[in-house]
């Protein structure tokens, strides 16, 4: 996988603010200023964040003229995750026959999600935010590499069958494996790699991923939508909510009960 990623010459290059954003992740003394500087050269990013900004999403009720105002209504940390969903959508570019739209409406989907139920397990939710956000990237890269058996495996997921499953038995590896590698050549930090990795197994990590359970969840939240609402619950993963030390009647309530993740999704697809 890591030779077929090194030898692809049409993946995406990240853009330099993203790598410069990445760098700051773990750094608890960066200031406005600094976000400022690094994005400063890249005048569309700028102008997306601003608009994002100043849309009810974010209140709409203060002018965000500057970075520095942007950081004073969303918080630095809120702000470095919206810039690095603005470059990443920037950066990726649609291989014939991938579906970029979708593919972007279910990752935001799962984002949202993510970082709403970081707040359940005490996981950092902008972080939460950035897995959910990247867990489909290996089907993305998939694309990319392998376009015709790509385009045969969307076709027959359609009808219901398993990615993963159907990705391994074709390609020998599946887009979790696809997914970790890729941001490992992208240097992103390990715990987003362990989160794509361990996303659809998150107890056969040999250490449990807050942040691949999250997507676990989202994931759940995702293609039981209709199931929550019926109070069916037959699906939940219960081994995991007890490693992860969930009340489970609690859980379920708060699921039924989840609000509207998704608004203001279009904004960052136009």
């Amino acid at each position: 996988m890591k030779k077929m990623i090194d030898n692809a010459t049409n993946l995406p290059s990240i853009p330099k603010v993203m790598q410069e954003l990445i760098a700051t992740l773990n750094d608890p003394n960066l200031s406005s200023n600094k976000i400022s500087q690094i994005i400063a050269n890249d005048q569309a990013i700028t102008a997306k964040v601003l608009r994002i900004a100043n849309s009810v999403r974010y209140g709409g009720h203060r002018k965000v003229g500057s970075v520095k105002d942007a950081v004073v209504v969303m918080g630095i940390d809120a702000l470095k995750t919206l810039i690095f969903a603005i470059g990443l959508t920037s950066a990726i570019k649609a291989p014939e026959g991938f579906n970029l739209n979708a593919f972007w409406l279910r990752s935001f989907k799962m984002a949202n999600r993510s970082k709403w139920l970081a707040g359940f397990i005490k996981a950092d939710a902008e972080l939460s935010y950035t897995c959910g956000l990247l867990h489909a990237i290996g089907e993305y890269l998939i694309h990319v590499v392998k376009p015709e058996q790509a385009i045969v495996i969307d076709k027959r997921v359609n009808t219901g069958e398993s990615r993963s499953r159907l990705e391994r038995d074709l390609l020998g590896f599946d887009y979790t494996q696809a997914g970790s590698e890729l941001a490992e050549h992208w240097h992103f930090p390990s715990e987003i790699v362990r989160a794509i990795r361990w996303q659809e197994e998150p107890l056969a990590a040999a250490e449990l991923s807050p942040y691949a359970a999250c997507v676990h969840l989202a994931h759940y939240m995702t293609d039981h939508q209709q199931h929550i609402q019926n109070d069916n619950f037959d699906d939940f993963p219960v081994k995991l909510a007890h490693a992860l030390h969930l009340k489970l009647s609690d859980m379920f309530s708060a699921l039924k009960n989840a609000p509207d993740m998704d608004e203001g999704i279009e904004e960052f697809l136009s």
